[in-house]
């Protein structure tokens, strides 16, 4: 039985590393000739992401399963412009990732026991790093950390561009409406990502849809009874197979392993929510990035204070306005909250920095999530059976608020069309009476959004097992990964 490497290489935000990091567990779990190899790309977004990934080095992985943290791309600073660090970073891991090919190719050809290196897996934002697979005659795949239906809206709108010369930055506050072939609903233009309204930055996203086209095959963290319309308007014969290995959910109970500090505040949330009711309690949390200034965190404590539900809310400090870096945690809340509100609202509600988002949203006591809609939080709040309120904030997480409520019905929104970028700027006030609204309409009246997120939340543990969707899609990998070595 021959050995076969895969090489997988995320980007280095934390939601790609620990997505592409499962992928290479199932993968050496699912086939004994397959062994896998996780490159992690340096520097690192944020400070959490690097915490990570030296605990990859330190814990326990499968066996035939290694990550490596490759080598620092000097040339990027803290002055490095937003909208070229990623192209930055990519076109300066290239000679580290070709010096790996080299090295394991020579190792395979002096062993016998060395696996054969068969191919790679880029994260779509990385692509780049197809010359060096070409280079060296390696087959490689893509890994889409959006789900199916951006996915399908990205090649879209990259033919709409490239084949029919629409100018896709004056779509910026614009009223018209769009006909995706992933969407069963016109799109509003307006909720595009802010990416496209911007010569430079569209550039680099129409340069990752090209790419995607000469993929051997593209991986997507989704399942097909989720997105199936999506999934079906991909397999058009014009994209390459698309593989369905989704939901990749991980638990994050070693709370060392984001790189907090850890176990005790870990313990003091879990314990809080053991002693409240099933089902009571709302939980705000908006992703590694996500974060509000003075006047909207008064809005927000507002509606929480007048609406009387329990709460949870994973509050984060904005970096300074010239500062492009993540949010931190507040020494004090009571800078930044309404005076009073911790002491009126103790015996309801618990207010807290970064959270253990995954082990929150699997407590019984969670009975909705307001969230920034980002690919990875869908998907652990629709594998534990959690309605979500949306408000997305940047990226793609307005496509993502527009599909879960308007395409699939499984959220309701506090705002659909917010946006903001990192720093806070632009930012919209949302006030304290719209998200009570919004609220209350989920806690007290949200029977059936919370019947049919639950029935999601069985079939996406089934579609894993034997027999499931994902589980046949990621044999279908396997095997196209094994009979295509080079």
């Amino acid at each position: 039985m021959e050995k076969a490497e895969v090489v997988l290489i995320p980007i280095p935000a934390m939601g790609h590393i620990v997505a592409i990091v499962e992928i290479a567990k199932l993968l050496v779990q699912r086939d004994d000739r397959l062994y896998t190899t996780v490159l992690v790309m340096h520097p690192t977004l944020d400070p959490s992401t690097t915490k990570y990934n030296e605990s990859l080095g330190a814990s326990t992985l499968p066996d035939r399963m290694r990550v490596i943290n490759l080598p620092r791309v000097e040339s990027i600073t803290s002055d490095t412009k937003p909208s070229t660090w990623l192209s930055s970073l990519v076109e300066g891991q290239k000679p580290h990732v070709k010096e790996y090919v080299s090295k394991t190719r020579t190792q395979f050809e002096l062993s016998l026991d060395a696996p054969r290196l068969a191919g790679f897996i880029f994260d779509s934002f990385a692509t780049g790093l197809k010359e060096v697979a070409n280079e060296f005659g390696f087959p490689w795949y893509a890994f889409s950390a959006p789900g199916a239906a951006f996915l399908g809206c990205e090649l879209h709108l990259q033919a709409l561009h490239d084949e029919q010369g629409v100018d896709l930055t004056e779509f910026k506050n614009s009223d018209v409406e769009l006909k995706i072939p992933s969407l069963a609903n016109p799109l509003p233009a307006k909720l595009l990502p802010s990416v496209l309204f911007q010569k430079d930055s569209l550039a680099n996203f129409l340069e990752q849809a090209r790419a995607l086209a000469e993929a051997r095959g593209i991986l997507v963290n989704t399942f097909f009874e989720f997105e199936s319309n999506a999934v079906n308007s991909l397999s058009n014969g014009k994209t390459p197979p698309i593989y369905p290995v989704g939901p990749i959910v991980k638990h994050e109970t070693d709370c060392h392993v984001v790189g907090w500090d850890g176990s005790k505040k870990h313990r003091d949330i879990m314990e809080w929510l053991d002693d409240q009711p099933p089902s009571s309690v709302m939980f705000l949390c908006f992703g590694s990035h996500g974060s509000f200034r003075e006047k909207q965190v008064k809005e927000i404590a507002c509606a929480l204070e007048n609406s009387g539900h329990r709460f949870l809310w994973s509050l984060r400090k904005p970096p300074p306005r010239e500062k492009w870096e993540p949010p931190s945690d507040y020494a004090n809340f009571q800078e930044i909250l309404p005076k009073g509100f911790l002491n009126r609202t103790a015996k309801i509600g618990k207010v807290i920095g970064w959270a253990p988002q995954v082990d929150i949203l699997a407590h019984q006591a969670i009975g909705m999530f307001a969230s920034h809609c980002g690919w990875n939080s869908i998907l652990e709040s629709i594998r534990f059976g959690v309605p979500i309120v949306a408000w997305p904030l940047y990226a793609e997480q307005q496509f993502n608020a527009f599909q879960m409520v308007i395409e699939l019905g499984l959220a309701v929104e506090i705002k659909m069309d917010y946006r903001r970028d990192f720093h806070g700027d632009n930012e919209i006030i949302v006030g304290a009476d719209g998200i009570m609204k919004t609220i209350k309409h989920v806690m007290v009246q949200g029977q059936e959004i919370r019947k049919k997120v639950k029935e999601m939340s069985r079939i996406s543990e089934k579609t894993l097992m034997p027999g499931g969707c994902s589980y046949s899609s990621l044999g279908r990998l396997v095997d196209d990964i094994i009979d295509n070595q080079p």
